[in-house]
């Protein structure tokens, strides 16, 4: 009677172990992105849907002479789709723009204000004689 005991119990050690063990590794810490060089150019994300960019020019206004403020409109319903750019006269005032609106409520929404990043160079789109189809084969 010991003896089949002990095999059942080492026979749910080995049915654990099998489900328990996984043959995929777990996936990598998120790593934290890269962070901006400062520039006049704010990226601010979070924006309510009925954010308009005269509102967002008025609310970082406070903070220095903005140049530029512009909420990303969605091209079918007109709403934003969430995130602007604000453009400020000087490095210095662009930096008092993200103190003071970095992490506060606008339009009933939290915000997030940063660095703008500067777009990457895009390549020209290739003549249609080269390729028939859609797909870029790589190089």
């Amino acid at each position: 009677m010991a003896a089949v005991a002990a095999r059942a119990g080492a026979a749910r050690v080995g049915f654990r172990r099998m489900f328990s063990v996984s043959a995929f590794a777990p996936p990598p810490p998120p790593t934290a992105r890269p962070a901006a060089e400062p520039c006049n150019n704010l990226f601010v994300s979070g924006l309510n849907k009925r954010t308009t960019s005269d509102g967002l020019r008025e609310a970082f206004s406070k903070f220095g002479q903005v140049t530029d403020a512009r909420v990303i409109t969605d091209r079918i319903s007109g709403y934003s789709r969430g995130f602007g750019f604000v453009k400020y006269a000087t490095v210095e005032e662009a930096a008092e723009g993200i103190k003071g609106m970095d992490g506060k409520f606008f339009d009933g929404w939290v915000i997030f204000a940063e660095y703008a990043k500067q777009r990457e160079a895009q390549q020209p789109p290739q003549s249609a004689g080269t390729q028939s189809s859609g797909y870029q084969y790589p190089s």
